[in-house]
């Protein structure tokens, strides 16, 4: 991954010229007032809406960017295809660039948290604890935490200096998925850790209030979306069955070499576009462009993301 950049803010100095003396009768005329800049407008690291009656926020958490050509940091080994596919959609950087947002979601007394972020590794910005606060939430008044796979950058959030972040939250994940992170060796510390806290689901289970587990195969071993409805809302959480806004949905045939099972990975994304596009279903995309809400729409022979006004 490619490092986070760091931005230095330059002070704003104001030199005050003094003007010489002049004649008693006379007054020299004072210089116009500096007209002023262009408003700076802070950054949003929250967005709010609505699932039916539910409360839902994207959490803004970081951004990765890859640069296409670089097939150590991308996914996507055809660098050709992917530079020319990013420049005629609009991408001048030839980078791919992968938000991170995680989803909170209120519903009565149950305060459900879907992913953690990374942590601020990964060269990420760690803005989740920030964003969280911007949501009127704290750590301690999380009581679900859904995740969908245990990948850096979705369970980075979870411990901190070795302690829980969220210490009155379930943890779950499906029972594929946490077997297969119990059994890495580099991920001893962090299971440890959760091991009290967590709750493991059989694919496809109801895993809170309204919220319903799906399996999206291929990625990992235990990859879940969330399905959530209430009141007529519905919205699907599809964690990366697909990455990229641009290259995932229009080429969900490319191979993505994060994908544990390939040919699975493919179906899933073609089935998810589908499925997406007939039943002009409400899509959270974790890696789309925040705040990655949005429906998937038929174009010519594919499909193209649509994200939803905000």
């Amino acid at each position: 991954m490619t490092p986070s950049l760091k931005i230095t803010a330059a002070g704003l100095v104001l030199a005050v010229v003094m003007a010489g003396c002049s004649p008693p009768a006379e007054k020299k005329a004072e210089a116009p007032a500096p007209s002023p800049g262009p408003a700076v407008v802070a950054e949003a690291n929250t967005y709010a809406f609505r699932i039916g009656q539910l409360e839902a926020v994207a959490l803004k958490d970081g951004t990765l960017n890859l640069p296409a050509g670089n097939t150590e940091a991308s996914p996507w080994a055809n660098t050709a295809e992917v530079s020319a596919l990013l420049k005629a959609s609009g991408v001048t950087d030839d980078t791919v660039h992968l938000s991170i947002q995680p989803l909170l979601v209120k519903d009565g007394d149950r305060v459900v948290l879907i992913d953690t972020g990374a942590g601020g590794q990964m060269g990420t910005e760690g803005k989740l604890p920030a964003s969280l606060r911007e949501a009127g939430v704290t750590p301690a008044q999380v009581t679900d935490i859904l995740i969908s796979h245990a990948h850096g950058d979705h369970i980075g959030g979870l411990v901190a200096n070795g302690a829980l972040v969220f210490p009155n939250a379930t943890i779950r994940l499906s029972i594929p998925e946490w077997t297969a992170l119990q059994s890495e060796a580099d991920m001893a510390d962090l299971v440890r850790a959760i091991t009290p806290n967590v709750q493991a689901f059989a694919p496809g289970s109801v895993v809170a209030p309204n919220i319903t587990a799906v399996s999206l195969d291929g990625h990992t071993p235990g990859h879940s979306g969330y399905e959530i409805a209430q009141g007529g809302g519905r919205l699907l959480y599809i964690g990366d069955a697909l990455h990229s806004s641009i290259l995932s949905v229009q080429r969900p045939d490319w191979k993505n070499n994060w994908d544990a099972d390939s040919a699975a990975a493919i179906a899933t994304r073609q089935g998810l576009l589908e499925r997406g596009a007939s039943q002009n279903l409400r899509i959270y995309g974790n890696h789309f462009p925040f705040p990655g809400l949005g429906r998937f729409q038929r174009r010519d022979d594919g499909f193209v993301w649509t994200p939803e006004a905000n």
